[in-house]
């Protein structure tokens, strides 16, 4: 397998256990925010642009999940880290499933928030090529003026979200977009997985079904879900007080499991 990593961009804060918060598409670091305020004493917290994101160089090529945890995995070494607890959302969490799945002895703990172990369905993956053609010629205002209003249904955060989308790329949502259509099935290593995980849903959320986090949750051997009533698929902006008290919860799970 031909990979090679780029070097991402991060921001650091607090001390303790290494934990990496990292964001989904088409976002950056900055969604972390108001969650690193309040966890900063209690972990080191890792805030990576993947790929082509924020400050983050791209490669141009298609970002298959695989990619994004290799991106990963360079990053950690980089910070001479054995093993780290990995919080990925939406697409980072599919690339945190797939470092938990290429890369077991390097994870403390694992955290998935608004994301799910299904692959697309044929047409979820039709729609989504068709998503990345329709960026291609119609450029980033396409996803930034369609999409805000899927993650959130609170009208502040939907604009900040636009701003965030509006720095982005053509070219790197086409791969991104291009890179979850291909994605694998994680459901058949999720009884793998062996370390504390927490899965964090929001109950509105409009793009990941709440459905999909309960049975993902049943399904990991060290598995809970926390579900948060009034969150979309951005609930580390929308109930950041609620994320900040799972990732505690998984904080603490990891330090015994050590």
């Amino acid at each position: 397998m031909n990979i090679k990593p780029v070097e991402l961009e991060y921001e650091e804060i607090g001390q303790g256990m290494p934990m990496l918060l990292v964001h989904g598409f088409p976002l950056d670091r900055t969604i972390w925010n108001p969650v690193a305020q309040d966890l900063k004493d209690e972990a080191r917290l890792i805030m990576p642009d993947l790929r082509g994101y924020g400050a983050s160089p791209d490669a141009n090529e298609i970002h298959s999940m695989r990619l994004l945890a290799e991106d990963l995995l360079a990053l950690i070494d980089r910070l001479k880290l054995e093993k780290v607890t990995l919080v990925g959302h939406s697409m980072a969490g599919y690339a945190a499933l797939a470092f938990a799945h290429a890369y077991p002895n390097r994870l403390a703990g694992l955290g998935l928030v608004a994301t799910q172990a299904d692959p697309d369905t044929p047409e979820r993956r039709q729609a989504r090529l068709l998503t990345a053609r329709e960026t291609k010629r119609r450029g980033v205002k396409y996803i930034a003026d369609g999409m805000p209003s899927k993650l959130t249904h609170d009208p502040e955060i939907q604009k900040q979200l636009h701003e965030v989308i509006m720095k982005c790329r053509t070219a790197v949502l086409v791969n991104s977009l291009k890179g979850m259509a291909e994605r694998s099935d994680a459901n058949p290593w999720l009884e793998m997985i062996s370390v504390p995980t927490v899965v964090i849903a929001g109950a509105r959320d409009q793009l990941i079904p709440v459905e999909r986090s309960q049975t993902m949750a049943q399904m990991l051997s060290k598995g809970w879900l926390v579900e948060i009533p009034e969150a979309g698929h951005m609930p580390m902006l929308e109930t950041p007080q609620l994320v900040v008290d799972a990732l505690r919860q998984l904080i603490c799970h990891v330090g015994k499991h050590i």
